[in-house]
């Protein structure tokens, strides 16, 4: 591969100043016009080597929506409010949001960070490419990448079964619980919204952005509104409590000993909420000034998150009442029972309906997000078939066989609920884990190798100190989250999370030994491709072109 960070110029085609020429999956070299491209899409021409194709249509409101989507902080806590209740009862709840959000902001300025440096759907993956040695690059690369895959499916697939397990409680609840939803059930319409899911995804980006602008006002009045609510009529209802019992009680169900150790478990909620940082990254093809609104767009939607997820917490503990009555509700929805005890049936179901809502425009995102991701990974050459998956669909302009082999993925990996209810909070841990790590790797190529050039967007002299901090953190918690969140130990309660990652590493690393080492050298830098090509090409006759690029192609795809 030619040298990374060459200027663009070296990389243009010859004799042909406003031009670079582009290698796409298929082989074939096209050239591409700068002259005729905006300033961002000429970037990713001439810079990072990738031809524009899609259209750019997200601008400062509708990024910071798409990336506070991501978060769906309402739903996410309600689906999610049931581990630090486990843990450590209402302390847990107030404290470990506290505590953990922090370590959460670290990473997610440290992401804005290196997207503004490098904005490509690629996302974080891709710029492996531009802070490591380039020995390593491959294989560091090919295992963040990877990593990433399993995050972002798993992140879908826990929202999905998320939204289906709301909208079946909002079901319950109409029927004064008459209906109880089996697994079975859950499973099913799980299925059934992630092919909805897809559905959206398959329209237009222009479409998309329009959805997507609007989500952020619905989400905030929705939060606002819920928590008027529940404080106005929690002691009519008789469940709420004193603010010592709030920010001091501890309760502990777990089995695990100490206290302290229980404790932590309940640092899932806001890292499973507070996580899929790069999800905006993957669409910085589609903003407009990507190097400038992405990384705010991250860095202010998680700020948002911190601290309106903290009040939000406290607020459910302030009104939830008995703990034990509502971790037993037969909703198997803490947050829904809350609601229903404490707003009543009318109130309970609106706002488990908004949940519902917007948890679904959650996965409308991270499935956008997820299908550029499997777009930009195949441009590389990082997953089987990977020519399937670059395919645009020309009346749409998205991916669409991207979109749909993300949604076969995400209903197989809930499949798994119908052998183990509690397998899927494995779904929960490894989307965490998965996309941490997939994030700490190339922070710590920033941190130690020296390549880093830096973006409009950047933390100054404080930089390294949140990065380090961010990798720490990162650490400490995949450690709780691989354990089992209860005792005894059974393989109904085992903590599957571990069994997901050893599985797509085993996997990804066979598929590495018996095809990926022998082709695949990193994200591609397809301009630099191209103008390899041209020198080669012009050398030979027609016949002699054509062989030698379809021979490429081989190589390659």
């Amino acid at each position: 591969m030619a040298d990374q960070f060459a200027p663009a110029e070296v990389r243009r085609r010859k004799g042909s100043v406003g031009a670079v020429e582009i290698q796409g999956p298929n082989g074939v070299v096209k050239t591409v016009n700068l002259e005729g491209l905006n300033e961002a899409d000429q970037a990713l021409a001439a810079e990072f080597g990738y031809k524009p194709v899609f259209k750019r249509e997200f601008g400062y409101l509708s990024t910071f929506s798409f990336a506070v989507s991501i978060s769906g902080l309402f739903s996410t806590v309600a689906t999610t409010f049931s581990y630090p209740l486990y843990a450590g009862g209402s302390a847990s709840a107030v404290w470990c949001w506290l505590i953990s959000g922090l370590g959460c902001m670290c990473i997610a300025c440290s992401v804005s960070e290196l997207v503004s440096a490098y904005p490509t759907c690629g996302g974080l993956y891709y710029t492996i490419s531009r802070t490591a040695p380039k020995a390593w690059v491959p294989s560091v690369s090919w295992v963040t990448g990877w990593l990433n895959l399993l995050g972002q499916v798993a992140g879908v697939a826990s929202s999905e079964w998320g939204a289906a397990a709301l909208l079946l409680a909002a079901v319950s609840m109409g029927s004064d619980f008459a209906y109880t939803p089996t697994v079975g059930q859950t499973v099913g319409v799980m299925a059934g919204l992630t092919v909805i899911t897809g559905l959206v995804n398959s329209l237009s980006t222009y479409w998309m952005e329009k959805m997507t602008k609007s989500y952020v006002i619905f989400h905030i009045l929705v939060l606002v509104t819920c928590s008027i609510a529940l404080l106005a009529l929690s002691k009519q209802a008789g469940t709420n409590h004193t603010a010592k019992y709030v920010f001091t009680d501890v309760e502990n169900t777990s089995g695990w000993t100490p206290t302290g150790w229980s404790f932590m478990f309940g640092f899932l909620s806001v890292s499973w909420t507070m996580t899929d940082y790069d999800a905006t990254a993957h669409i910085t093809e589609e903003i407009k000034d990507p190097a400038v609104k992405a990384p705010w767009a991250i860095s202010m939607a998680m700020l948002f998150t911190y601290v309106a997820g903290w009040l939000f917490n406290i607020v459910l503990c302030f009104v939830m009442g008995d703990i034990s009555s509502i971790l037993t509700s037969p909703m198997q929805q803490p947050v829904a029972q809350i609601f229903y005890n404490v707003l009543g049936k009318a109130g309970g179901i609106t706002f488990t309906v908004c949940a519902f809502i917007i948890i679904k425009f959650v996965t409308f995102t991270a499935m956008q997000a997820l299908a550029r991701t499997v777009f930009a990974f195949s441009r590389d050459r990082l997953v089987p078939f990977s020519s399937l998956w670059t395919k645009i669909l020309p009346l749409t302009g998205t991916p669409i066989l991207a979109v749909w082999i993300s949604v076969f993925w995400c209903i197989a990996i809930n499949l798994i609920g119908l052998g183990s209810y509690t397998a899927i909070a494995g779904v929960f841990n490894v989307c965490a884990i998965a996309l941490d790590w997939s994030y700490c790797i190339p922070i710590v190529c920033k941190l130690a190798f020296g390549k880093f050039e830096r973006g409009p967007w950047h933390l100054g002299k404080f930089s390294p100190f949140i990065n380090i901090w961010a990798c720490i953190w990162t650490l400490f918690v995949s450690i709780i989250f691989v354990m089992p969140t209860a005792l005894q130990v059974t393989a109904d309660t085992m903590n599957y999370a571990i069994v997901y990652l050893g599985a797509i590493l085993f996997f990804s690393m066979l598929y590495w030994v018996v095809r990926g080492r022998k082709f695949y050298t990193g994200p591609l830098i397809e301009a630099e491709i191209g103008e390899d090509m041209s020198q080669q090409t012009r050398s030979s006759d027609d016949d002699d072109v054509n062989r030698k690029t379809e021979k490429y192609g081989e190589i390659v795809g």
